[in-house]
This record gives C-alpha cells, structure tokens and sequence, in this order.
C-alpha cells in the first residue's frame, strides 16, 4: 500500500482508511486515570458487575495471553518494495504524493528516464498452511516488486504473490521454508454474533506482534469500499500496519482479516472492518490455482430502495434492488430486465437489501441460467437469465509468465468501452497496466491501449493474447497491433528478455 493512502473521505467528518502500507512513528502519551471520591462515597461497597457471557455461553477469560501465545507465531510482518508510475501518481518537483516520507527513504524523487517512484510500504498476515501459504490484503502487496515476510521468531524470507482478487481486497502469497512453520486456525466467521469478543494481532505502525482486544460492534456492513462489502465491524484497536492481519474469536480461531478503520487522523477510532474468514475461504484455492477470482455478471448498476421509490414503483414493503441501468448486450438486457424494475428474488433467494445482489451474482457458476424476479409497474414477474463471465476478472491482477516476460497487464473489454472507443465488432483486449522498464514499456506501450493483433492475428480475449505471445518463436520479437487511447493505430514490437 501506498505510505500516505488516507484519501477516501466517506463522511465530512470520517474518513476510510486502509491501514496497511507505510508509517511513521509519533509522539507516545500516557494516560493517566485520576480517583476522585465524594464523602463517603469513596468506602461505599460496590457490587460486583455480572459476568460477561460470550457466544459459547463462558465467561470472557480473565486474560489473553493463552491466546496471543497460541496465535502469535503465526502472524507475520509483511515489508513491500513498489513502484508507482512517475506520470499518474507523481507531485510536482518529484516529491512523494502524499507529502510523506518514511523511515528508510525520507525523500524520494523521480528516477531517470520516467520509471516511478520506489516505495516501501508494511503490512501484516498469516499463515494458514505449513506449506507456506500466507493470507493478506491485496491493497499490502499492490504493485509490488519486492515481498519480504518476517515471522515473529525472526525468520525472513522472500514471498511471491499467488493470487490477488481487489474487489474483496484479499492476496495469497507463498514462502519458501524448509523449517517448521507455524499455522493460524481458521473459525467460522457466520458463527459471530455483535457483543463476542475478539482479539487482533498485527504489526501497526511497524510494531510487530501488537495484540489489541475488543468485541464485534456490527455484521454484514456495507461501507461502499466495493461491489462485494461484508465487513465486520469491531472497536479492537487496529492502526496503519495492522492491514492482513488477523483478527480472532475468544476460542483463538480467525474470523477475518483486518482492512480498514473509520478515522479522522488516521490513527483507531474504535471503528475498524475486518473481511470475514469464511468469505476469504471461499476464494484461497481459485486464488492459489489462477491466481484471480473469475465471477459472474448479471450487467445491471443497482441502487437502495427507499420507502419513497416503493411507492412509486408498486413494491410493498420497501425492499429489493432498484435496476438503474442495464448494460448492453449484457446477460440481464438480453433477458429483458429494463431500469425502473426492482429485484426482490435472484435464483430462488429472496433480496432484502440491495447490497446482498452482487454477492449472490458473483458466486453462481458462470453460464448457469436463474431465475430473477422482479416487479415492474407494481406487478411481479421472473425472468430466466444466463449469467455470463465477468469481464475484467481476467489476469490483470495473476501472476503469469507474460506479464512477467513482456510487462503487460490485460483485461477484456466491457461492451461501453467498446462504444467509447468505437470498437466494431469483439475484437481487442485492453491493457490496464504496463511494469516500469518491461519490454512493453520500452515499445512505448500504455495502460489504456488497446491490442487488436499478436502476431499479425486477431485477438478478443486475454486468453489468445497469451496463446499467440506463447507461440513466438524464441529471439523473435512479439508483434502488437495498438490503438492507443488518444492516437492513431500502430505496431510495436516488443523483445523479451
């Protein structure tokens, strides 16, 4: 993560905050806690408060340190060496641009020939196999060139990124080890109820194995963060560092992983969000097989049905997702789902909230056909639509030996860039992201290009990029046909390393 990535404000008076990446130390201060007693008050017996019960009908444990020495060995501090692009992200006279610097590299400016700036950034995980498989944020290991994992016995060692999926803001990584390595035991995140209490352990502000307590405060929340929201809400102090790390039940088992904070200053508020396990669960082994998580795509942007607009369109009581536009050419236009209705059942699930939709659409196998339900003019009727793969899934963010090779990230265009670009036909994949100092590069290629030919062929998919670039011939430079955002088409040929 970015050192000073504090921007999204949300609130006039709250700001989101992904609190991985860099820091820097401030000034400590010591709460006091100051007695006072009035008369004879102060010998007044006070009875003792009831006990606190938690979800498995005990007592909360008088300490955590069970806990903690069970499940620190397991979290690890993550340190990220990355680059970002001098022309999008740069400052005027090659200072960082959030202002900062950190403890390593205080001022960085803009290397030679345009590359970008290097960064370092930290982060927390943990391993969840002996194999070496480690969880995380994405947002910790974005753009990463460098990955280095210190366990707490104080062994390092270099990690490789398996899998990243942005949307749900998860990463799998891997370590290399010949030694033991210990494990953090996965529990049940559904199983949670507001008021349990819970333990994070991270490395916030560079200080490594913190262990902070504090309860469950909300489920399910919806924060705007992205498509798939389902956070857990808790006061457990969580601080900058503490991103991917883990965030425990009283039972010692992992129950999500720590992302974000509400904050003024950017420093804990007592409102942090934690990915739940289970949903992370769900997508570890397509993230460690492909290294990206491939989703369905209904093609509808939805929004909130207010007691106003249930009104006005014939739902009673308010609930469901009000269709605001449909896609074009996508699965729900061709079913015929217009804007204006309102979806109460998807595949057989009734949707209450709006923000529950894209969850369910994400996780129903690409090409199966549901049923969606939806009431238009104050009358109920279902529609039988195929869902399809959405685009964009594809491997801009899997670790692949073309990317590697020629320095490109790709994806498949949506059907409204298409018409942006005045693309005819289906034809052309779009890059999002070019590796400073690639072959790509170096041939003058750019995010936003878009390639119509590898080798002289036509090309609609990543998949036959990555066919045609795999069939060059070795010493043989890759030949692209590009469309750039803002010029005219031409060839580049790009030479591997």
């Amino acid at each position: 993560m970015n050192p000073g990535l504090w921007k999204q404000t949300l609130a006039p008076a709250l700001a989101l905050s992904l609190v991985g990446g860099g820091f820097a130390l401030g000034r400590a201060t010591r709460a006091t806690k100051a007695v006072a007693a009035v008369g004879d008050q102060a010998s007044a017996v006070t009875p003792d408060p009831p006990p606190v019960v938690g979800r498995a009908g005990g007592q909360a444990p008088p300490s955590f340190a069970p806990l903690a020495a069970t499940a620190s060995p397991a979290v690890v501090h993550i340190k990220v060496v990355s680059v970002v692009k001098a022309a999008e992200e740069a400052a005027p006279f090659g200072f960082p641009p959030d202002g900062f610097g950190d403890e390593e590299e205080p001022f960085r400016g803009v290397p030679p020939h345009g590359g970008g700036f290097t960064q370092r950034g930290a982060g927390s995980g943990f391993v969840i196999r002996k194999d070496g498989v480690i969880l995380t944020n994405h947002h910790v290991v974005e753009n990463a060139k460098h990955i280095t994992v210190t366990l707490s016995d104080g062994r390092e060692f270099d990690a490789r990124v398996m899998g990243r999926d942005p949307k749900t803001d998860l990463a799998v990584l891997k370590i290399d080890s010949t030694g033991v390595l210990p494990t953090a035991k996965l529990g049940d995140s559904d199983g949670l109820s507001v008021g349990d209490w819970v333990v994070a352990i991270g490395n916030p502000f560079g200080l490594s194995n913190t262990v902070t307590a504090g309860i469950v405060s909300a489920k399910g929340r919806a924060i705007g963060a992205g498509p798939y929201d389902d956070f857990i809400q808790t006061d457990a102090p969580i601080n900058p560092g503490n991103s991917g790390g883990p965030l425990l039940d009283e039972h010692g088992e992992v129950v999500g992983i720590n992302t974000m904070i509400f904050s003024q200053s950017g420093g804990n508020v007592g409102i942090g969000f934690a990915i739940p396990i289970n949903l992370a669960k769900k997508l570890v082994p397509e993230l460690e097989e492909h290294g990206h998580v491939t989703r369905a795509w209904l093609g509808v942007a939805i929004q909130k049905v207010t007691p106003e607009l249930a009104q006005s369109l014939g739902v009673d009581p308010a609930r469901g997702a009000l269709v605001a536009e449909v896609t074009a050419g996508a699965p729900a236009a061709a079913a015929g789902i217009k804007p204006g209705d309102v979806i109460t059942r998807y595949d057989g699930r009734v949707i209450d909230e709006h923000a529950a939709l894209p969850m369910l659409v994400a996780s129903t196998p690409v090409g199966k056909t549901v049923g969606v339900e939806v009431v238009r003019d104050g009358t109920a009727r279902t529609f039988e639509v195929t869902v399809a793969r959405q685009a964009g899934d594809e491997a801009q963010d899997a670790p692949d030996e073309h990317k590697g090779k020629w320095g490109l990230a790709l994806r498949e265009l949506r059907p409204a860039e298409r018409q942006q670009r005045d693309l005819e036909g289906s034809d052309g994949v779009l890059v999002s992201a070019v590796a400073p100092d690639s072959p790509a590069a170096e041939a003058g290629i750019k995010a936003g290009d878009v390639i119509l030919q590898v080798n002289r062929k036509p090309v609609a998919t990543v998949e036959q990029v990555r066919r045609e670039a795999g069939a060059t011939p070795a010493g043989r430079p890759l030949l692209l046909l590009v469309r750039p955002a803002d010029g005219n088409e031409r060839f580049a040929a790009l030479t591997a390393r």
